[in-house]
């Protein structure tokens, strides 16, 4: 196909918005929906009025994206509903995007502000000369040392959020007489408590940059930085536990532990401790006048780990299990059993928190003997734990090389060429971290305990039977995941006096495989060594063009067509035990587009836009205990199809020399547009519980985020250096995420047509519309020898609304009988909150 033939497709598939307003029926008949049109609005920019407006975006913040990501994130807002994977995030040359699932998650490298605080970032589809970027965008953050203002910065944040306290210093030289240039960063962020009880904040952050100017040709710079944090975390629940507590942030991951002096002490089952070291080494390389070129080394070496509590034949630990709660006794019309449910949820706070000393004291009374410890023939007797805590850890080794060729060819015609190779390997096992009170565990799968009579199929190990497991030992699964990839992308950049276009193609090879370094006594086959590898080639190209009304106004279209590899995250049924791969794995099929008007006075910037974004093929796995066939089952869906349209509104206009209003706006619909096929297996066997079961997805909200989401702010900036102003956010059409398997045929099967309780299970949960009001305020001072002292204060939700749901997602688990015995999980917007920053640049 040639190219103008692929952009007249993608043109007309780009504009074609057409959205269905019912939910797909579950009737042996097709549903017939109606179709309405999507209001259609859009967005707006900051900066400089420019002719080179291509350029432009890349350089400056758009004030739809700056308010998005500010205001809009009390409501879990997501850009264009869009996941983290499809926005492209380069520190340098160093991905910031996880090879395994796509996603960018910022706390690795959180806390190094002063550093990261001026990305060149693209909204939508552009055009960049750095990345290729995704349908969301993309974010380069410039790593080296020579381009870090010179200069020191400190300070020191209060605020009752995650976290209680930030210090942080930053210095760099700038480019010295003799060519070197250093920056460095380091802070620190903590709390022994933050704004949800039992939760706790203690993170580094580091960043170290060295750079040589070698001569008017080469520059080398070597840059390092990591965030390690150990963060105490927070979960949501149902709404019966909010109602028992009479809080919407309670949080069942915590409860008081004593300590050896008799102290009463908070601890937190759910502790995530991350370091992820990144080391990035570069030389650019000014070819001539016209032409440069960048290559680059990098490696991210860590660690990631999240802690959990684990059991073996006895109660769930879990405060807020579902059979601890007052409903479950009235499901089984127990009312006595449901008032003293109710009684020690509301009275007695320790009920409803994790019972560490009920654990420890249960632990130090096991006695038991195991016969043929570790396979050696041997007995070993002694306090055999019931519960434990255990680490789930991920340790990545990512090495990489990357390229970027920059040439201006004349004065209308840019070029851009640029690659990248990786090898990624991670290592993905469970550690014991906390006996809690016991002397050992032993390594064997209670569930295959249960289920066969082989003994030697509960083993986790084979090649050690019955496996003593003490604190630090490896147990339940180990596995490596592979994924290495290889990226080429060329772009061309056009500009004349009325127009600036461009072009790009992207091509990407990527393999990724199963390595199992533990041999499982359920899939004795499956599990060990190296699954086969999964090879996928994809495409993408991307073009647009800006026309140039005048020096004011300018008509810009962008289009992207293109395929994107599964990701090995969501690709294998069950990775912890085996390497089988989800049936039918193909590569996603995405078709995008934007249609922009801007408008560029000094006191008025505004942009509008609407887009369309159709992601087709993709995959969803998930694991959970499953109440039709009594097991931990492996549920996936491939042909998982989602558009994605609406309009974004974006205003930026100084009102007088002191007044500045801001609004943005967006209204869109986020659905799933295909019927997926479900392929159900258990975590204990090979057996296909279910094959190409059709799951009736069509026109379902993709959910747990605003569809409708706006703000209107106003600011009074002073002469005397100080300004104070405020933002009024408002959310709409926010549906809970749904479970998949409550829209099937399977799911109502025990029904007749018109049964009054079917609705309660296929229908999609919107929750109520909300709000909230921030506030800010902040002033500077230069003194005589130039240095600047900052203040500013922060308050969100300045009203303290408590009572919006922000989302949610129904359980996965659920009965069809009794819907309402695992009902939805729901999170709630922050009430007050604030954040207090003093500054000083010297």
């Amino acid at each position: 196909m040639k190219i103008k033939e692929l952009f007249f497709i993608s043109l007309v598939s780009g504009l074609a918005v057409s959205t269905s307003a019912q939910t797909d029926t579950l009737s042996v008949e097709d549903s017939v929906s109606n179709s309405m049109p999507l209001l259609m609005t859009g967005a707006s920019l900051t900066g400089a009025g420019s002719q080179n407006i291509s350029g432009l975006l890349q350089s400056s913040k758009d004030v739809y994206a700056r308010t998005a990501g500010y205001n809009f994130s009390a409501a879990r807002f997501r850009l264009r509903g869009y996941s983290s994977e499809n926005t492209q995030i380069n520190l340098g040359a160093l991905p910031g995007n996880d090879p395994e699932s796509g996603r960018a998650i910022w706390g690795y490298w959180g806390g190094l502000n002063d550093i990261t605080r001026y990305p060149e970032s693209t909204t939508g589809i552009q055009s960049s000369h750095r990345v290729f970027g995704g349908v969301a965008g993309s974010s380069y953050i410039d790593m080296r040392a020579s381009t870090k203002r010179s200069g020191s910065r400190l300070s020191y944040a209060i605020t009752n959020r995650s976290y209680r306290h930030r210090l942080m210093y930053t210095h760099s030289t700038g480019v010295l007489k003799n060519g070197w240039s250093f920056s460095g960063s380091i802070s620190r962020r903590w709390a022994n408590e933050g704004y949800v009880e039992g939760t706790s904040y203690n993170a580094m952050a580091y960043f170290a940059s060295v750079g040589k100017k070698l001569n008017d040709k080469h520059e080398l710079n070597l840059s390092v930085f990591g965030a390690p944090t150990v963060q105490g975390r927070r979960g949501i629940s149902v709404q019966e536990t909010y109602d028992l507590t009479g809080n919407s942030f309670y949080n069942s991951y915590w409860g008081y532990q004593t300590d050896k002096d008799g102290n009463k002490i908070k601890r937190n089952a759910r502790v995530r401790n991350n370091h992820k070291p990144y080391i990035l080494f570069s030389d650019d390389w000014k070819i001539n006048d016209k032409s440069k070129l960048t290559s680059s080394i990098y490696a991210i070496v860590g660690k990631t780990s999240s802690s959990n509590i684990n059991w073996n034949n006895t109660t769930d630990p879990r405060p807020d299990y579902y059979k601890k709660l007052p409903s479950y006794y009235r499901l089984k019309g127990d009312e006595e059993g449901a008032l003293a449910a109710e009684d020690r949820w509301r009275n007695d706070p320790a009920s409803r928190q994790i019972n560490w000393d009920g654990m420890y004291f249960a632990n130090s009374k096991n006695l038991h003997t195991v016969d043929n410890a570790n396979g050696s023939g041997q007995q070993v007797t002694g306090m055999r734990s019931k519960y434990i805590v255990e680490d789930y850890r991920v340790d990545p080794r990512q090495y990489g090389v990357n390229f970027n060729y920059q040439s201006k060819v004349n004065d209308k015609l840019y070029f851009t060429a640029a690659g990248n190779g990786q090898l990624y390997k991670s290592r993905n096992y469970k550690v014991l971290k906390d006996l809690l009170g016991g002397d050992y565990w032993i390594d064997v799968n209670q569930f295959a305990q249960r289920d066969f009579s082989d003994p030697s199929a509960a083993q986790n190990d084979l090649t050690t039977p019955n496996k003593i497991i003490k604190v630090g030992d490896v147990e339940g699964y180990d596995y490596s995941i592979h994924v290495n990839s290889m990226k080429l992308f060329s772009q061309l950049d056009y500009k004349t006096k009325k127009f600036d276009s461009y072009i790009g193609l992207k091509g990407t090879g990527t393999d990724f495989w199963r390595e199992g370094h533990m041999q499982s006594g359920i899939f004795p086959e499956e599990s060990i060594g190296k699954s086969k590898k999964n090879k996928f080639i994809n495409y993408t190209i991307k073009g647009g063009t800006t026309y140039k009304i005048n020096g004011r106004h300018y008509l810009q279209v962008n289009l992207l067509k293109g395929t994107r590899a599964p990701y090995s995250r969501t690709a294998f049924m069950s990775a912890r035990t085996r390497g089988q791969v989800v049936d039918g794995l193909t590569s996603t099929k995405i078709t995008s587009g934007d249609f922009n008007y801007i408008i560029r006075y000094p006191k008025l910037k505004i942009r509008a836009t609407a887009f369309y974004t159709q992601m087709k093929d993709q995959v969803w796995a998930r694991s959970f205990y499953h109440d039709v066939y009594l097991s931990y089952v492996n549920y996936a869906m491939t042909g998982v199809d989602q558009l994605f349209t609406g309009g974004e509104f974006g205003l930026d206009a100084k009102i007088s020399t002191v007044w500045e209003v801001s609004l943005a706006f967006t209204k869109a619909q986020y659905l799933y547009t295909s019927r997926p096929k479900a392929t159900i297996t258990t975590n204990n066997s090979n057996e296909l519980l279910a094959e190409n079961k059709t799951v009736y997805l069509k026109n379902y909200h993709v959910g747990g985020m605003p569809e409708t989401a706006s703000s209107i702010g106003l600011k009074y900036n002073s002469p005397k250096y100080w300004y104070v102003g405020a933002n009024f956010n408002y959310f709409a059409d926010i549906y809970l995420s749904p479970n998949p398997d409550r829209r099937t045929s399977e799911a109502i099967g025990g029904y007749f047509e018109g049964d009054p309780q079917i609705p309660g299970i296929i229908d999609q949960e919107k929750l109520e519309n909300g709000y909230n009001v921030n506030m800010f305020i902040g002033k500077s001072h230069r003194f005589k020898n130039r240095n600047i002292l900052r203040f500013n204060f922060m308050v969100n939700n300045i009203v303290d609304n408590t009572t919006f749901k922000t989302g949610g997602y129904e359980q996965l688990r659920y009965n069809s009988q009794n819907i309402s015995k695992f009902p939805p999980k729901y999170g709630y917007m922050y009430g007050r909150s604030y954040y207090i920053m003093l500054t000083y640049l010297f």
